[in-house]
């Protein structure tokens, strides 16, 4: 298609990558940047720009702005989150003056296509977009008001009050945001069906990605023994998944096979589990920048997701580079692969453990199910997937 003007709208920086958000925006930015689009990219971040993410964004882009986002524990920040009719994940991002100008000017100017990350960023961008004729696209992660169940699930009780109205403070912006958009993407089809009723329109589906090239050259190490798992510790469903892993899954593991070791990467892994769970096979390696030379040295990637939205980068990463996956039906919900080929595993503690100790103790079975995993990655989830359906519907978009 020709060489559209994108004026894209970020409630994060989406460098470095470390988180599944962040992941997909640089990969869908930098194949977008290869096609020749010219992109503005906007962004409200909570942390400063500094001089390594600019000098990895700005080849990019025709042009970068990042805006602070005033500290999660500000007064104005505490009273929005208790009077204000919006959700707090809304009002964390919203009544921001200063973004709500920047956007407006940027309206002013000529654009093929405007595009919003994340319903919770609409607070501040509502006012000038109700004024831009030519409407925007949203592209919505997850269906948030049911993916915040296990966030609050962990507020003490006092607060359980709270968090109910809340979750229906959610539900009515999603509804809104949702209703306010030209044209909404999501991530699944599942997620896709759930927002569907909120939508005057189809909600169109540009799947999650790998750069499966990348990951291309790795292979597990049926030998080494070790389990991998990665992610993001500011995501609640992966809290509960390590919680869970080091309480009931691993123990059971060590009972049967003792010399397994269990490798747990990912940004802000909190310290305190190095004092709770204290065993020596356990490592505690936090964000690694490149994750090939971990995966190589790993026999199995175990995926012990009990909640969450959306379609799981770290699965697909793991995937793509040939690691048998273990996994629960949450952990791959929105991938069309088949227990017992692409992954092994079940939904109960019981059906992981068996896994486990299977995919470690059959190396044909672990080597067929890597490869099964890896070709479905590079037929279904390669990031130049993702950009041709994207482009699809901009396609749409600039021709209506």
């Amino acid at each position: 298609m020709r060489p559209l003007r994108i004026l894209w709208i970020l409630p994060y920086l989406p460098w470095p990558t470390t988180s599944g958000g962040k992941l997909r925006q640089y990969h869908l930015l930098r194949c977008l940047a290869a096609r020749g689009h010219r992109i503005t990219l906007l962004v409200q971040s909570k942390v400063p720009l500094d001089a390594a993410t600019q000098a990895q964004l700005e080849p990019l882009l025709e042009r970068l702005i990042v805006l602070e986002r005033r500290p999660l524990r500000s007064l104005r920040t505490m009273l929005a989150g208790l009077l204000s009719p919006i959700p707090l994940l809304a009002s964390v991002n919203g009544h921001a003056p200063a973004f709500s100008r920047t956007l407006a000017q940027l309206l002013q100017q000529s654009w093929d296509v405007v595009q919003l990350e994340h319903s919770y960023m609409f607070e501040p961008c509502r006012q000038p977009l109700q004024h831009y004729p030519r409407g925007f696209l949203l592209s919505e992660h997850n269906v948030e008001s049911t993916l915040a169940e296990v966030t609050y699930s962990r507020l003490p009780a006092l607060f359980r009050p709270l968090a109910r109205l809340d979750r229906w403070r959610y539900q009515r912006w999603e509804r809104q945001v949702v209703g306010a958009a030209r044209k909404v993407v999501a991530l699944t089809e599942g997620d896709a069906k759930a927002l569907a009723a909120y939508s005057r329109q189809a909600i169109a589906v540009v799947v999650n990605g790998t750069d499966t090239e990348a990951f291309s050259d790795v292979s597990a190490d049926p030998a080494a023994g070790r389990i991998l798992f990665v992610g993001n510790f500011e995501y609640a469903p992966n809290i509960d998944a390590v919680e869970w892993l080091l309480d009931e899954i691993m123990p059971a593991v060590w009972a049967a096979a003792p010399a397994t070791r269990l490798c747990l990467c990912g940004y802000a892994l909190p310290t305190q589990w190095a004092r709770r769970w204290p065993d020596p096979r356990i490592e505690w390696r936090g964000f690694v920048p490149s994750l090939q030379p971990v995966q190589a040295k790993s026999s199995l990637f175990l995926a012990a997701l009990r909640d969450g939205g959306g379609s799981k980068l770290k699965v697909l990463e793991a995937m793509a580079a040939g690691l048998p996956l273990v996994a629960t039906p949450q952990a791959v919900s929105g991938l069309d692969v088949q227990r017992g080929t692409h992954y092994q595993g079940g939904a109960d503690a019981a059906a992981l453990i068996a896994a486990v100790l299977q995919v470690l103790a059959d190396p044909a079975l672990a080597q067929a199910t890597g490869e099964a995993g890896r070709d479905y990655v590079r037929a279904q989830h390669d990031w130049q997937r993702s950009a041709d359906q994207l482009e699809a519907v901009y396609a749409e978009l600039t021709c209506a």
